[in-house]
């Protein structure tokens, strides 16, 4: 009897979750639409080298003697043509402009004259309409390259791409393709040299005729009308082609020596013609089909959306310099205020506290920090009583609360139901009416739960934030956060209690009124953000929210980027659905109307859509370096990193930290600052595309130990 060995089964190559494709896909897409941008604005591969006269000598001096037509499409053949008389070409270059040429149109309308746009491929694709009306009003369209170099520096493999990618814009603006051409920096045939004539010979060879000028009106000085017509006037009555230009810069003049200059010369006996008509020759445009106008109208296309995203992208980029600085203004007044008041000796909040309280504290195989949680509690300097919810642990985090013996703690088991359903079975087993709340992977100092209850000495104060630091800082990742924790959060939340609209109690050290709880329902499972969403709803209720500092507690950050991804990830879409569930309050009276017109926009703004936009001020500097002024750029950036440096230093001597690890800052802007923004990002796709989150349970270490001990001290900093 024979065994048949079972095939092991193919490995599967890990795909990138969709959650990770989709913002990476979109910041693709975002830089694509930059480069894009960037290239049509001749800010990659342009080239605008202007070389000295060479020597002549290999130039035919049919050519150097002959018209402003060369046509070398038969080798060794050149053809040198004239215009013939009383016959002018007016033609117009390096356009079109989105302000001038319409106006040129007017004029060539209104006189019944016709003439040749030498258009580039940059503004051809950028102004697509503008091509479109020329071929329509009976005007010849020639090639001016893409990005108008001096084709005499360049390679034939520059040289076809600038051709091709000039066809492809007309192609895509019009539906045709044009055999004119006219180099950059041309000039009259006698100033043919060596340099150029090999450029003649090349594009003549792919079939182009080129065409020079005969006639400059020198526009482009600006020397006054009477100047450019009489400029633009021929001689004794011959044909010419007339140069003009109906781009760089104020045209106004052209456009006005036109409205003279036509009519005049009219009366005079010349029409203004197409050359293809002076010559005799069929049209230079030939429609375009098929595949070739397909990716013709791709192009103009992309360029486009590229061309109206940067639009929007600038707007963008103001609306987030607006709110950026004036977050940081009412973040550094409002925070001096907060601290001014609250750090006055005759500051008090109503009666001292002095009350038993309840503190809950859900654990879901929270076994690596549990005990450190308890035993840090057991050395607070008021009366509490600790209840664990153990929301269904496989890894015995019930057993070893149990085993520590310690008096006033008890443990309540429930089957796993997740955070918000432990906190409200945390609070039906609450003897007191003052409940804390904290994190199966924080510790309390000593006086926290003492700080945190004083501010309901003020029958008002419904909840209490405490202030929450990062406990393992040492770190790269963890001094991220803790500049994180005490700028963005702290800082911040100083400023929201000044204003009365704390929008977030967090949930490693917060503090309620039983009676706040009930008469809101307790927690919600609503939301990811049953802290925020809680908050919320307690200002609706009418109770204020307030910060007290010297509460502190300390918790274990992510410690890796896949759990700071994780956690983020639901803190940001947590917030948008608190945000959402809570937007009816825009419409309300009383306490609840006062939160939703002042504190739901403001939290909005700061907390969703200034993340989102931030990462435009990166982008730009990148843009800026690559493309633009980089000094100047730089200099820019820079100087919104000091700002947030000042901020940041003055967050750590209000919660009298050590500066050392803003050290950090920069790095933290350039690398970690990046990774919020696609967490946000990401948060708002799943909210856009109706996604769900589930929690997530993070990996702990239980490297935070009770503030009491020495060496967690000195590690802190």
């Amino acid at each position: 009897m024979t065994t048949t060995q079972a095939k092991p089964r193919p490995t599967r190559r890990k795909r990138l979750p969709m959650r990770y494709l989709l913002p990476l896909l979109l910041l693709v897409a975002l830089v694509a639409m930059l480069m894009l941008r960037g290239y049509v604005h001749s800010e990659i591969s342009a080239d605008h080298r202007v070389r000295d006269p060479a020597p002549t000598d290999r130039v035919p001096e049919s050519i150097i003697d002959g018209g402003p037509v060369i046509d070398a499409r038969t080798p060794g053949k050149p053809v040198s043509l004239q215009i013939p008389d009383h016959r002018i070409v007016l033609t117009f270059d390096d356009g079109p402009d989105p302000t001038w040429t319409p106006k040129v149109l007017d004029e060539l309308k209104k006189h019944h004259a016709h003439a040749v746009f030498f258009v580039t491929g940059t503004n051809a694709s950028r102004y697509p309409d503008l091509i479109k009306r020329m071929v329509a009003e009976g005007h010849e369209v020639g090639l001016h390259t893409f990005n108008h170099p001096d084709l005499s520096y360049q390679s034939k493999a520059r040289i076809d791409r600038e051709l091709s990618e000039n066809q492809l814009a007309l192609a895509g603006a019009a539906g045709v393709h044009s055999s004119l051409f006219r180099p950059p920096y041309s000039s009259f045939a006698d100033a043919m040299d060596n340099d150029t004539w090999p450029v003649v010979q090349y594009v003549g060879s792919k079939g182009y005729v080129v065409a020079l000028d005969s006639t400059d009106s020198e526009d482009w000085q600006r020397p006054g009308v009477k100047k450019i017509i009489h400029n633009a006037t021929p001689e004794d009555d011959k044909g010419a082609i007339v140069l003009m230009h109906d781009f760089g810069g104020d045209r106004s003049q052209t456009v006005a020596a036109l409205d003279q200059f036509l009519p005049d010369m009219q009366e005079s006996g010349y029409t203004f013609v197409n050359l293809t008509t002076a010559l005799g020759a069929p049209s230079a445009l030939t429609p375009v089909s098929g595949m070739d106008l397909w990716k013709g109208q791709a192009f103009v296309g992309a360029v486009q959306v590229a061309e109206h995203t940067t639009d929007f992208l600038v707007v963008g980029l103001a609306v987030i310099g607006v709110l950026v600085f004036t977050r940081f203004g009412l973040m550094l007044v409002l925070s001096f205020a907060h601290a001014r008041k609250v750090r006055r000796k005759d500051f008090s909040w109503g009666p001292p506290v002095t009350e038993p309280v309840s503190v809950l504290v859900p654990a879901y195989n929270e076994r690596e920090c549990i005990a450190n949680t308890v035993r840090s509690l057991m050395a607070s300097d008021h009366p509490i009583e600790v209840i664990v919810i153990d929301d269904g642990s496989s890894d015995g985090t019930a057993d070893i609360v149990e085993a520590l013996g310690l008096p006033n703690v008890r443990v309540v088991r429930q089957e796993n139901a997740g955070k918000p359903a432990a906190l409200n079975n945390g609070i039906a087993h609450a003897r007191y009416e003052l409940v804390v709340m904290m994190d199966g992977d924080t510790v309390f100092e000593p006086g926290t739960v003492r700080e945190l209850v004083q501010p309901f000495g003020s029958s008002r104060v419904g909840a209490v934030a405490g202030n929450a630091k990062v406990g393992n800082r040492n770190s790269l990742i963890g001094a991220w956060q803790h500049i994180e924790y005490v700028m963005g959060f702290n800082l911040d939340r100083r400023m929201y209690d000044l204003m009365g609209i704390m929008p977030t109690i967090p949930g490693a050290v917060g503090a309620f009124r039983r009676q706040a709880l009930e008469r809101v329902g307790g927690m919600s499972e609503d939301t990811l953000a049953e802290d925020t969403d809680i908050t919320m709803a307690i200002h609706r209720d009418g109770w204020r929210v307030v910060y007290a500092e010297n509460a502190r507690a300390w918790t274990e950050a992510p410690e890796s980027v896949q759990q700071l991804w994780s956690q983020r990830y639901r803190w940001s879409y947590g917030t948008m659905q608190a945000i959402w569930k809570h937007r009816g309050a825009i419409k309300d009276r009383g306490a609840s109307g006062r939160f939703g017109r002042v504190g739901l926009p403001l939290v909005a703004l700061f907390m969703v859509v200034a993340p989102l936009l931030a990462p435009l001020i990166d982008i730009f500097l990148l843009y800026g370096i690559v493309f633009g002024k980089s000094q100047q750029t730089v200099l820019a950036w820079l100087g919104v990193l000091l700002i947030q440096a000042v901020c940041a230093a003055y967050a750590f001597r209000l919660d009298k930290e050590r500066l050392t690890h803003l050290l950090s800052l920069p790095l933290q802007q350039v690398l970690y600052r990046q990774l919020m923004y696609v967490v946000l990002l990401q948060s708002w796709i799943t909210a856009v595309t109706g996604g769900r989150l589930r929690w997530q349970k993070l990996r702990r270490t239980g490297v935070v130990e009770a503030p009491g001990n020495p060496a967690e001290r000195k590690a802190a900093g």
